[in-house]
């Protein structure tokens, strides 16, 4: 499911509020605790990357941001609202990892589509028209605008939904593993196109992947295993802080370091038992 992004209801430079901000943010799934009280904020206008490997939590902390996520708990607030606020439905762009598009129309009929959704009447053709040419531009899918959707490959395909969430002029996107599946060149392009994004548009980026690599093209990242944010910082700096010369080794580090301190505090808390 894609949420549609629509006009900013007020200027990026008026509002002091962070894009997300999460204080002691808790998802429970059945007797399982998917993400153990997490805190951090993300800055508006930049590129936050959100990397771990698969099954660390992303998708679910994602779908806490954009309000699809049950069994939530703590502070999460997101533009200025908490998550899944009506008004926010508009405001945000939602790329999930399954690519969300109809495989009986073409590219440019799944856009007109969503953006007549988005953005109904008559009198907002032309802009609808404007809107769906250059989001086909930018996925560049305009050589391939009048194929059926379920003829694409599937990192066509995933392009496709990349380019319904960036219909009208998104405050945030929320883009799960966007890059799965596509050569090395459109990687390149795609994250070139996300850094054009928050630098012309104001718009801001979380991004994720288990891609160490891209960890580099970020402003800032979130770094999360099985459930917790290990770092929240630049990659300068956290490469600069765990001494390494590359972002995976600085997460090797990390992961390191917990897993030695978790080993050490189940000794600890067996001794301060009391003897009986």
């Amino acid at each position: 499911m894609n949420y549609l992004p629509g006009q900013p209801s007020e200027p990026l430079t008026t509002s002091p509020a962070p894009a997300v901000h999460a204080d002691d943010l808790t998802v429970v799934r059945g007797p399982r605790t998917v993400l153990h009280h997490l805190g951090f904020t993300v800055p508006r206008g930049q590129i936050t990357g959100l990397l771990g490997p698969s099954g660390c939590g992303k998708s679910t902390l994602m779908r806490a941001v954009v309000g699809t996520q049950a069994k939530v708990t703590g502070t999460l607030d997101v533009l200025g609202r908490p998550a899944g606020h009506p008004t926010l439905r508009s405001r945000i762009g939602y790329v999930t990892q399954a690519a969300s598009v109809y495989d009986d129309l073409t590219v440019r009929q799944n856009l007109e589509y969503f953006a007549a959704v988005l953005d109904p009447g008559r009198a907002a053709a032309e802009r609808r028209h404007e809107h769906v040419t250059r989001a086909i531009a930018d996925v560049d899918l305009t050589s391939h605008a009048d194929a059926l959707a379920g003829n694409l490959s599937g990192g066509q395909r995933n392009r496709v939904s990349l380019a319904v969430a960036l219909l009208g002029t998104p405050e945030l996107l929320v883009l799960d593993e966007p890059t799965v599946g596509l050569d090395p060149v459109l990687r390149r392009d795609l994250w070139n196109l996300f850094h054009d994004i928050a630098a012309t548009r104001g718009a801001t980026l979380l991004v994720s992947s288990h891609v160490m690599d891209e960890a580099e093209r970020c402003h800032r990242l979130l770094l999360m295993r099985e459930g917790d944010v290990l770092a929240d910082e630049s990659p300068e700096a956290l490469r600069s802080r765990t001494g390494t010369d590359t972002v995976e080794a600085a997460f090797l580090r990390l992961v390191d370091e917990a897993t030695a301190a978790h080993r050490t505090e189940a000794p600890t808390r067996h001794t301060q038992e009391p003897t009986r």
